[in-house]
């Protein structure tokens, strides 16, 4: 009965408001209409409507829940013009007085596709108006709200990107790929929505598009049953008529993540594991992620670009004179630094992701001149590993000392961080899902595990007893060591040609060539015992820098690839995912990057294959190909949405319409071929 009485008082609030006029002084929500470029003919670009409310105010979801109003627009286009439907962010809960409202408090957007007139001629301004309603509220009153928008968009030209727009669609929810189904039962709508079981769900909400379904206010139930998460509301008391079919925004967790659902009529399956509410949701499953980070940390000492740097430590320790305690220190040192790196990128990869940018672990490797540090770093590890000039570092980070195992542990954790793929990908994936907390957790405990071996070495006496005794060899194996970095040298100016372009490889090869020449030099002096070796460190370190100014200027984005492989396969989008399921025929998805050794594994066994290519042709497999070499906002959100943190990502939908069936990131030489042949 109260709840009844605060909706009838709520909503003569509103009529009283109502009539009266709004003014623009009043811009208690500020609204702001921006087009993102370029615009060509016939194309679809977006346009943002920018909302940003006043402290202590808020705007409202497209159904606001109990009480509230969306935002309504008419719009005034050129001829030949057209817009879509405004594309709402992730909404809030808000609860006043037991009514459940749907809001946002702070900046979003809504996000509209405009197609440009296809007779349109290159140079021709175009003038959008928009005349938009909205409601703008406090926890006290509300105030509706009007305002006149307009903005030009020119034909034809490129304009400057605006990266509000990728924080914008980073908001969005991003669409189920499967179909959902829903069925009334017990006077509660139930909802089978399949998620993967990797996916972390923490808190989560539904959020019906439909109206006049359920009861906003009342408490939701969630259920995990394998690759199905079911939701159970209850259905108001004043609901209309069972609708033919649901619209729906699941949201994921805490930080805003969510999916749009479409569910038809279907069987909803009873029982499963309940969730918890809030932060606690994810504790059950905690631990294990914990495990397997630390299992995937232990496993990445064996791949080439961290083997070398943890085996040259491992064997600096039998060293003769070292004390058992220099060893232990010199073994938590090494521990702190490789924590300390995997801490530092996982809380600037939560902190970008928290920012709106579209980021996925490994991010670090879509960046241009990331990839140039990391190369020139190869280079000079190779050359002294070679023997060709040893390292002249200050005595806070010598051989031999805490401080300089310390330094290698920070530089095999950053070297360690693209190989994680493989071994980790629920841990990680959950780790962008998780709050901050139980994400920084896993990502220490991914450190702790890189660090294992070599903190086992320097705190079991056994286990240094057992290494080999210094002597001659170990100059020779020193040398061997050069290969794998050398190798990763020569993948790193590959990588540098694909995300930068070739005029900016070309200039970072030439860079390299002159790094490894003065450090030639500067290993003469030192073997000759020369002076003046600090101004020629310091005359590098110039080069160097000068060099951080004029490479970005070299950097483009190299052209999209026409090479569909043997598969055939076409580029990945949202829009051509549906297409494809809509055709009825199997569909097989994969993400992949040009930095991505087991991705590169894999398309050498499994995928770009002939008896994978036969296969596929008979089953008439349609096959989508994602490339996260560069920063795309779009397959970020497919892989968020998939519970993936980075790729590779492998995902099989069957010809049935069923849900996507997730493969395993390491693909067996036949396991396409058997899926294809089912």
């Amino acid at each position: 009965m109260l709840r009844r009485l605060a909706l009838i008082a709520f909503l003569l609030q509103l009529l009283i408001l109502g009539a009266a006029p709004a003014r623009a002084a009043q811009a208690n929500i500020a609204a702001t209409l921006l087009a993102e470029g370029p615009a060509m003919p016939g194309s679809t670009i977006t346009l943002a409507i920018d909302m940003q409310p006043k402290p202590g105010w808020h705007g409202y979801w497209q159904n606001p829940g109990d009480a509230g109003q969306g935002m309504t627009v008419n719009w005034t286009l050129p001829v030949g013009a057209k817009v879509g439907d405004l594309a709402y962010p992730v909404p809030a809960t808000l609860t006043i007085a037991g009514l459940m409202n749907h809001v946002y408090k702070t900046e979003y957007a809504l996000l509209v596709p405009f197609t440009v007139p296809a007779g349109a001629k290159p140079g021709q301004v175009l003038d959008l108006r928009a005349k938009a309603q909205w409601l703008a509220c406090t926890d006290e009153i509300c105030v509706p709200e009007q305002g006149e928008l307009a903005t030009r968009v020119t034909v034809g030209q490129p304009g400057q990107p605006d990266p509000r727009f990728d924080r914008w669609r980073a908001a969005l929810p991003a669409p189920l790929g499967s179909p959902a189904h829903f069925a009334f039962a017990g006077g509660k709508l139930r909802v089978a929505i399949p998620l993967p079981a990797a996916m972390q769900v923490a808190d989560p909400h539904l959020f019906l598009a439909t109206s006049n379904v359920v009861d906003y206010a009342a408490p939701q139930a969630f259920f995990r049953q394998g690759d199905l998460l079911v939701a159970e509301v209850p259905v108001a008391k004043f609901a209309a008529a069972q609708p033919g079919a649901i619209e729906a925004v699941l949201r994921l967790n805490p930080a805003g993540d969510g999916v749009t659902i479409k569910a038809a009529p279907g069987a909803v399956p009873s029982g499963g594991e309940a969730l918890q509410s809030g932060a606690a949701a994810a504790t059950p499953s905690l631990l294990w992620l914990v495990l397997a980070a630390l299992a995937g940390g232990l496993l990445l000492n064996v791949m080439p670009c961290v083997f070398p740097i943890l085996s040259l430590k491992a064997l600096s320790l039998a060293r003769a004179g070292e004390s058992e305690s220099q060893a232990r220190a010199e073994g938590l040192a090494y521990t702190a630094g490789v924590v300390v790196a995997c801490l530092a990128l996982g809380g600037l990869l939560l902190g970008l992701r928290a920012a709106g940018q579209e980021v996925g672990w490994a991010f670090q490797l879509q960046e241009p001149l990331v990839i140039a540090a990391l190369l020139l770093l190869a280079v000079a590890i190779t050359a002294n590993l070679l023997g060709l000039y040893e390292f002249m570092v200050p005595g806070f980070a010598s051989e031999g000392s805490p401080q300089g195992a310390f330094a290698t542990g920070l530089l095999a954790a950053f070297a360690a961080t693209p190989c994680t793929g493989p071994f980790m990908a629920a841990a990680m994936g959950a780790a962008l899902l998780l709050p901050p907390l139980p994400a920084l957790l896993l990502f220490g405990a991914l450190g702790l595990g890189i660090a294992l071996p070599f903190l086992a070495i320097a705190w079991i006496p056994a286990l240094r007893r057992r290494m080999p005794k210094p002597g001659p060899w170990m100059g020779k194996f020193r040398a061997w060591m050069a290969l794998p970095m050398g190798l990763t040298a020569l993948a790193l100016v590959w990588l540098a040609s694909r995300t930068g372009g070739s005029a900016f490889a070309f200039a970072l090869v030439l860079l390299a060539i002159i790094v490894v020449a003065a450090l030639v030099l500067l290993g003469r002096r030192q073997r000759y015992g020369l002076a003046g070796g600090r101004l020629w460190w310091g005359g590098l370190a110039a080069l160097l820098a000068l060099s951080a100014f004029g490479l970005p200027d070299l950097v483009r984005a190299p052209e999209a690839s026409a090479d569909a492989g043997l598969l055939d396969a076409q580029p990945f989008s949202e829009e051509a995912l549906a297409k494809a399921r809509a055709s009825g025929k199997p569909v097989f998805v994969y993400m992949t990057a040009d930095w991505c050794l087991s991705c590169k594994v894999n398309e050498r066994v499994a995928i770009e294959r002939e008896p994978t290519r036969d296969a596929f042709r008979q089953a008439e497999v349609i096959v989508l190909r994602g490339d996260w070499t560069r920063r795309d906002p779009a397959i970020t959100r497919f892989l968020t949405a998939q519970g993936a943190a980075g790729v590779p990502l492998y995902l099989w939908y069957p010809a049935d319409g069923a849900a996507p069936q997730p493969l395993p990131q390491v693909l067996g030489p036949d396991s396409l071929v058997e899926l294809a042949r089912r």
